[in-house]
């Protein structure tokens, strides 16, 4: 919770899904380190609940279910999605659902778009989204084919052009990762929506500072 202690407005986060369908807040497609002599380990989809719910990460500190992350945030920031794996859209709009009363703060992005369009339609009213490290011809189709409204854009592939289109197909651009003040003041110029960043406390004092 330190981001919105900081002053983020909204939160992004991975999702990983378990053997017997439980959504966990993790970015690393297994819990475990990999073995040293194989480098395999075991990912989510192969562990049970149970067997998810006993490790413990650093500090003594489990690892939470998505439900458990959106009771604790209890409104105070917006929370996107990153659906990590396919097979768990069924599971995900289920969880969502469970917090309706939310559903504004809510969306769902994925860089397999197989997977926005699968939750797009499963719950057509949450909002959506496609991740992007290139710059595609046409964006604008990119999201249609995936039902998405959002295109997460790498930072280092916006530009003008790109903004004006996404706003002229009725879509957000949201720049990732962007960590630098000379980042966000272009960014900010030209004219994305959202600016997902590692360093909250700095991007809060930097548009404290007077940005528009």
């Amino acid at each position: 919770m330190a981001a919105i202690a900081a002053g983020a407005g909204a939160i992004e986060l991975d999702i990983q899904g378990s053997a017997d369908g439980i959504l966990y807040v993790h970015h690393d497609f297994s819990p475990f380190p990999a073995d040293p002599e194989t480098a395999l380990t075991r990912s989510f989809s192969v562990l049970t609940s149970g067997e998810i719910s006993a490790v413990r990460l650093a500090g003594d500190i489990s690892i939470p279910t998505l439900d458990e992350v959106i009771e604790a945030v209890d409104g105070r920031a917006s929370i996107f999605v990153e659906v990590k794996v396919q097979g768990i859209e069924e599971a995900t709009a289920r969880c969502l659902k469970r917090h309706m009363g939310r559903l504004d703060q809510f969306a769902v992005h994925a860089f397999d778009h197989r997977i926005v369009r699968r939750i797009a339609g499963l719950f057509p009213s949450l909002r959506t989204g496609v991740l992007q490290v290139s710059y595609l011809v046409d964006s604008c189709a990119a999201m249609r084919l995936a039902g998405a409204t959002d295109l997460w854009q790498h930072v280092d592939f916006i530009d003008a052009s790109l903004v004006s289109s996404i706003h002229s197909c009725g879509g957000r651009v949201i720049a990732w990762t962007a960590n630098s003040s000379e980042q966000w003041e272009h960014l900010h110029s030209l004219g994305v929506d959202g600016i997902c960043t590692d360093s909250v406390d700095r991007y809060v004092q930097f548009i404290a500072s007077g940005v528009t």
